[in-house]
């Protein structure tokens, strides 16, 4: 609902985003910090938006202008993912928080090629199903400023974190990635990557986390998956370590009722876990 201080405004959309993140906490913070987030825009037939797009497959990137169609309401402050010093929340105009008094969103992603009406872009922030708005050229002479004061982002306490991996965990990851379209490693990138340590690397408040800080160790929830993770703050590094399902032996018997539709993908990870196991 609109509230009555707005002037009602019709906008409708022109096409819809389709890429892997499902869930918001799928998505990486800025699109353009961690690569192989890829996805497509579909635009709508039957608008001539094919001569609308004549000349964009030159520009490197494009400014993406969406709706943020899962949230509701809006608030006046935020807490940033890295916080500056001193400060716990900032004003959401002085942020880039989804949720605003108008759940507009904007992302500069490269743009990979065009082919018809859709566009195959990388380096994307947006959940799978973002009604996108409009779509425009990114020109560098025009939009970057890279002189410009960023505010109370130049006074971030958190820095990043290195992510490493274990064998183990490249040859799980490598085989879900096979089998499936999920990614574990990208995700636990953006999750445990950036941030102060105690305040939003480890943060549960926004993830699916838990936390021993006596053994240094970690879970990490990735939908129906669990990645397991150790970590040396002194050395700011994070090292992923195994992946298990998230399912007992009882969710996964035969009958049991599926419903995300992945067990089948389950059992096969536990028999490919098991196969791997024999050859140690």
């Amino acid at each position: 609902m609109v509230n009555s201080i707005f002037s009602a405004v019709e906008i409708s959309s022109i096409g819809t985003f389709y890429g892997d993140a499902i869930y918001k906490y799928d998505a990486p913070r800025q699109g353009r910090l961690f690569a192989g987030h890829p996805g497509r825009i579909e635009l709508k037939s039957g608008m001539n938006f094919e001569t609308a797009l004549r000349d964009l497959e030159g520009f490197e990137r494009i400014w993406v202008i969406f709706q943020f169609h899962e949230n509701e309401g809006w608030r006046p402050t935020t807490r940033p993912p890295v916080p500056p010093k001193g400060k716990d929340r900032v004003g959401t105009f002085a942020s880039r928080s989804p949720y605003r008094p108008n759940p507009i969103g904007l992302s500069c992603v490269r743009l990979l090629k065009v082919e018809g009406l859709t566009l195959y872009v990388d380096e994307s922030d947006l959940l799978n199903g973002t009604p996108v708005l409009d779509i425009k050229p990114y020109i560098p002479m025009a939009d970057a400023f890279p002189d410009a004061k960023a505010g109370w982002v130049e006074e971030q306490v958190g820095d990043l974190w290195s992510v490493q991996v274990t064998d183990a965990f490249d040859a799980q990851n490598r085989w879900i990635a096979e089998h499936s379209a999920f990614d574990l490693l990208s995700f636990a990138q953006v999750q445990l990557s950036r941030g102060n340590f105690s305040k939003d690397v480890f943060d549960s408040s926004r993830r699916r986390l838990t936390v021993d800080e006596s053994a240094h160790t970690g879970v990490l929830a990735y939908r129906t998956f669990r990645i397991h993770f150790s970590y040396d703050e002194a050395e700011r590094k994070v090292v992923l370590q195994r992946i298990v399902s998230g399912y007992t032996d009882e969710d996964l018997k035969p009958g049991a009722e599926d419903k995300y539709g992945d067990k089948e993908l389950h059992r096969a990870f536990l028999q490919f876990i098991l196969q791997i196991s024999r050859h140690l």
